[in-house]
Formats: C-alpha cells, structure tokens, sequence
C-alpha cells in the first residue's frame, strides 16, 4: 500500500469520526458508560488472547502482564464506570456579588476527535488507560500501537472493533509511514507516550493546528539511597522496580545515588536480591522479560563495553525471535556520570551505581540533569526526605520504594519538563480528555444599571464597592 493511501484511508477515518462526533451520539452519560462497562467484560473474555500475545511481543509472563497490565486496565475501566455520571455534572462555582442574580457553574464538554499514541513496552497498560479516559468524557478515539508490538496490536485492534462502531473509537496499526500520515490530520486532542525526540515532533505537528497535547515522555529516574535507609528492604524494593518488564519502564530506577557509607552493603544486598528472584542464571529464567528488539538488544549490550560490571553483564540470543535477554547488570560509576549507561536513558536491566560523600552532591548531580519522570527516595529520615522534596523537581515517585506511585486511581501520572506535561488516570484522565466551559446563568428580572454607558461619577462609587 503506497503512502498516498496510508494517508487518505486515514483522512477518511478522522472524517468520518468527527462526523459522527458531530451527531452527538457520544455524549450521553449512560451511553458512555455502557461503552466502558462492555469493553471491561470485553477484556475478561478476551484475556488469555491478550495475555498470549503480550508474551509472544515481549516474552512478558501472564503474572507480570496481569499484574502490571490488564489488572490495571480493568481497575480503571471500573472506576471511570463508576464515576463519569459524578464528574460530568455541572459543577457549581461561587459567583461575585457583582454579577448578581446569576448562578456559575463549569460543564465539561468533550473535546471531539482525539489521537492516543502508545509504545511497545506496555502495550495494553499505556494504550488502553488513555482510551478509556477519552471515552468517558465523551471523545471519538483513534488509537495508534506501535509497530514494535505487533502482536499486541493485533489483539488491541480486534477488541475494540469488537465493542465499538469505528466510527467512535478505531485502531490503526502499522509503523512509520501511519505515524507520519496521522500527524498530518488535525485532531482535537492528541495524547502521546514515547520518547523524548518523538514527543518534540509530536508537539511540532500538533502546533500547526494549535492541538492541545498531554506527553507521557521518560527521562534517567534516579535513585537516592541515604545511609538511613533500610539496606536489605531498599535492595528488595528497588530490585523490583528495575527487573519489571526487564527495565523497559519509563519509570524504571535509570541509576542509584548511594551513600558511600553504605554503597558496599546495598550492591551486596542488589546481588542476592537479582538472584533471589530470578535464581542464579537469570538469563535462564522462563519469567523474565525479552528485551524488545535486535536494535535495542545491541544497544544494551553496547553501553556495557569497557564498564565496570559490579554483577551481571550476560546476554542470551532467543533463539525464537530476531532479540535475546539482557541479564541484570551492575555498572560503576562516580558523580562525573561518565560511563556509557549514563549518557542516555538506559530502558534495560542495566543498574549504574554512583557513591556520594553528601546529600549535597547527589541534589546536584540530579538538578544538573534535565528534570526526570520520577524519583525514588530511601531512607528514614524526615529532614531528607523534606529536603529532597523541596529540593529536586520530578514528574513523581515514591519514598522507600518504586514504580508503585502510577498505580493509583487518586493521584495523576505525568512528567513535567522535558519528562511530559499533563497527566492521566482516574478523574485526571477525564480532565485531560475534557473542556471545562465557565457559565454564568444571569436572571432577567433584575438588572444593575452601574456597568451601562453613559458613565457617571455615582455608578463609578458602586463599581468600586463591588470590585476591589
């Protein structure tokens, strides 16, 4: 298919969704919230599928792609059920004594034909959460996978053909050239999770039609170990948030400040964890994730010539596909941050460790950097934790422990700087995909006369007494 027909089967899709939006048919509270209660019983039915073909994408195990993905997809499928009549209310306002007799409310509207793209990593967790946001408040949807998942795709595109009219919510697979084709459309919203490099474009693109956008970007996550900190727990705890989908997590722990004081004893502590739970030849383990690709395979193993491994370092071809497992690696390194794995956001089970002597360096080695998508804190003091806080900007994270802070649905998820802007996940997920219109209702039976020409020094009085 030539890219002049990539382009014109999408404008053709983008036309006919923004006619259909234009009929109103998305709008009704119970209609949106039907759609959200079918889709819920639509992944429940479907789940062994998508769980397969998360594991043929990314040799991802059902147990990690339940946990991290469909779990969470269903759980806020739920909860945006539950809550759409709630949020879609008007919500009153106070009004000025100046504008009396009137009432003021904010009425959230959709704001019609909206883009989701998403990467391979987390394929249904990162696709679908903004799906459903943009559903609930009332949006057509065109949602674009990546090309890197080409499994998941697939089972992402018959479930949603399988619950809604394309008209309303589509999927288009394929690679660059549908990227490139999409970006050229104007839509009304577009919602983009990647890269750094790609969400500049992205933003480029959506300028031209002045399309607002929410990126969901990454950044080099930093951990901070301070000598307080509970060694064998924080070793635990951070293990975990690296090993999740084999590092390629936008929120992974990218590298780890440690008190010199205690650096021996956390590396130790790292050690017997990653054999823990992956047991002595990782690479050998039936539940660690693949790495996703031969490019990025080779690139992993490229940052670790001439480091100095502390632990780890293998790798093993899949004899199954075009990639291999990257076993996990500790990397030393000091506050120049000179080796390889620090130029770059890693996106790997690849783990530098970086010793400092105060609390001082560690806030000026992260402030130096651009600011990242999360930060990871240990430690049991308060003064630092108050400290770090004040001190360090970050999309979000956690304290004493890692990754669990996006997995909630009260609090919103998104970067800030060059890590994103905007943010998704329960009522800020139907924020994003939502217009907040200001009304002012104004009575007809009474009218102040102050505000009218001609104006006189009286009325001038009044106005004073209003407004100050």
């Amino acid at each position: 298919m030539s890219n002049a027909t990539h382009v014109a089967k999408i404008e053709e899709t983008v036309a006919r969704q923004r006619a259909f939006f234009q009929t109103g048919a998305t709008r009704p509270v119970a209609v949106r919230v039907a759609a959200l209660k079918r889709l819920k019983k639509e992944i429940q039915a479907r789940e062994q599928i998508l769980l397969d073909a998360l594991q043929a994408d990314l040799h991802k195990s059902h147990f990690e792609g339940y946990m991290c993905e469909l779990g969470l997809n269903l759980d806020e499928l739920g909860y945006l059920a539950r809550h759409v009549a709630e949020w879609s209310r008007p919500r009153r306002r106070p009004t000025p004594l100046a504008q009396f007799k009137s009432k003021s409310y904010e009425l959230a509207e959709p704001y019609g034909v909206v883009l989701v793209m998403s990467p391979w990593n987390y394929p249904y967790l990162l696709s679908l959460d903004p799906l459903f946001g943009a559903v609930a408040a009332g949006n057509c949807v065109v949602l674009k996978p990546s090309a890197y998942a080409p499994n998941t795709s697939r089972a992402m595109a018959e479930l949603i053909a399988a619950v809604f009219n394309p008209d309303w919510v589509t999927v288009i697979e394929g690679g660059r050239e549908q990227n490139a084709a999409l970006l050229e459309q104007r839509f009304d919203y577009i919602f983009f999770t990647g890269s750094v490099d790609v969400g500049k474009m992205v933003m480029e693109k959506a300028s031209r039609h002045l399309t607002p956008v929410t990126l969901e970007l990454g950044g080099k996550s930093p951990v901070i170990v301070d000598r307080t900190a509970n060694i064998p727990l924080t070793a635990k705890r951070l293990v975990f948030g690296k090993l999740l989908n084999a590092g390629q997590t936008c929120v992974a722990p990218d590298y780890c400040l440690v008190d010199r004081k205690v650096r021996d004893e956390l590396v130790e502590e790292l050690k017997k964890q990653f054999q823990r739970m992956l047991g002595q030849d990782p690479l050998a383990n039936d539940h660690f994730v693949r790495i996703i690709n031969r490019k990025h395979y080779n690139r992993l193993q490229g940052l670790l010539e001439g480091e100095e491994i502390l632990y780890g370092g293998g790798h093993r071809d899949d004899p199954d596909s075009d990639s291999g497992w990257i076993a996990p690696t500790l990397v030393a390194d000091t506050l120049d941050g000179t080796s390889k794995p620090m130029g770059e956001e890693i996106f790997g089970p690849i783990l530098p460790i970086i010793p400092y002597d105060g609390l001082d360096q560690a806030i000026h080695f992260i402030n130096r950097r651009e600011k990242p998508l999360a930060l990871y804190l240990f430690t049991r003091s308060q003064r630092i934790k108050e400290r770090i806080l004040r001190s360090c900007s970050f999309g979000g994270g956690c304290i004493n422990d890692t990754i669990i802070h996006l997995a909630t649905h009260h609090m919103g998820f998104g970067g800030v700087g060059q890590s994103g802007m905007g943010s998704y996940h329960g009522k800020r997920s139907f924020d994003t995909f939502s217009h907040y219109r200001a009304i002012v209702d104004k009575a007809t039976w009474l009218d102040l006369p102050m505000r009218y020409h001609p104006y006189k020094k009286f009325n001038g009085k009044l106005i004073r007494m209003f407004i100050h």
